[in-house]
């Protein structure tokens, strides 16, 4: 069984083995034991705090394969960003050169470094591992924030981003970044990527251009990429944009990749996830559905998830029925309230 649970510290070699596989660019994760194991304490407080406003909380999920007890791939939601530490977006935005007297009107687009995104919560991190690229897996991966946070709205704001890895090219550089190192930084992509990583922006404020850049005076193969995602990316940016998010001009500084936004009340598995009582039924053929659903209990500390299609709802009972194995993952019992989402294409 597939189960979706808060990290722990003895998911660390596994959480170290995601960092190096995620490449270059998934800031997020730094190969770096320190940063890592921080993470992983900063989430066990987060899940263990009682909470009814979004603060400094960071909740970071693992998917694993109860059988084998390997780690699969991790989803993350942060509840407030920029609050210790800024976070920076261009704003691709227009502005008009105009002369009466010339008769000339000419918008051009423009970059402007700003702070837009303080205070919103941001869903991220999410990465499934190669092998496991299949099925419904990153589907679930993706939802089930969507699902702990339909659960526990007040610990998140109201506003959610997510942050979309940017184009790079075959030596993992972003085209975008080249002219940033040209004129305004002497360090490496590498070594920007992870100061980052863990923690230390000040150079961007120190380094990075303070006016609007005029898009039109860039290379064109920075132009060609502002706003757009990583070929590996766009799987996930299509599962966000049927969710109801969209991008609205904020874009990564250093690789030009897309943040996209949607307020939490109207993503989509927000809206139709259902709480219900569950039923733990042992006759397969009465609880057998027709669907896969996502399933997870109503816990913070405890928090669990699954999916199948082991279970069904019974509109007479208003009840979830799902099987003991389910149960005993989830860790609910009969009476308990679960949330389900339904994970099938199309679902409404």
């Amino acid at each position: 069984m597939l189960l979706i649970r808060p990290i722990q510290q003895s998911d660390y070699p596994a959480l170290m083995q995601i960092a190096a596989e995620s490449g270059a660019g998934f800031t997020s994760l730094p190969v770096n034991e320190q940063k890592l194991k921080q993470k992983i304490a900063h989430s066990e407080h987060s899940f263990a705090v009682e909470t009814d406003k979004p603060g400094n909380q960071g909740y970071l999920f693992v998917l694993e394969d109860t059988e084998s007890g390997e780690i699969l791939g991790t989803s993350g939601i942060e509840a407030s960003v920029g609050l210790s530490t800024p976070l920076y977006h261009f704003h691709q935005s227009t502005v008009v050169h105009h002369s009466n007297e010339l008769n000339v009107f000419n918008p051009v687009e423009v970059l402007t470094m700003c702070n837009d995104y303080t205070g919103v919560s941001e869903i991220c991190t999410l990465f499934l591992r190669e092998p496991f690229r299949n099925g419904l897996n990153g589907r679930f991966l993706s939802k089930v924030r969507f699902l702990f946070m339909a659960e526990q709205p007040k610990r998140f704001a109201k506003l959610v981003i997510a942050e979309m890895r940017g184009v790079a090219d075959d030596n993992a550089l972003p085209p975008f970044w080249q002219w940033l190192q040209t004129y305004f930084f002497s360090i490496d992509f590498p070594t920007a990527d992870h100061m980052i990583g863990v923690g230390n922006k000040g150079f961007i404020a120190d380094l990075m251009p303070r006016h609007p850049i005029y898009v039109s005076l860039l290379p064109a193969s920075a132009q060609q990429v502002i706003g757009e995602v990583h070929e590996n990316t766009k799987p996930a940016l299509k599962l966000l944009e049927n969710e109801g998010f969209i991008h609205r001009g904020y874009v990564d500084l250093f690789d030009a990749g897309p943040t996209v936004e949607a307020q939490l009340k109207q993503i989509k598995s927000v809206r139709q996830s259902h709480r219900v009582k569950v039923v733990i039924e042992a006759d397969t053929a009465v609880r057998k559905g027709v669907n896969q659903l996502a399933v997870c209990n109503c816990e913070t500390l405890n928090f669990r998830a699954t999916f199948t299609d082991d279970c069904r709802f019974d509109s007479e009972r208003n009840a979830l029925l799902i099987s003991p194995a389910a149960a005993d993952a989830l860790k609910v019992a009969d009476g308990d309230f679960v949330r389900y989402l339904n994970l099938d294409k199309g679902a409404k």
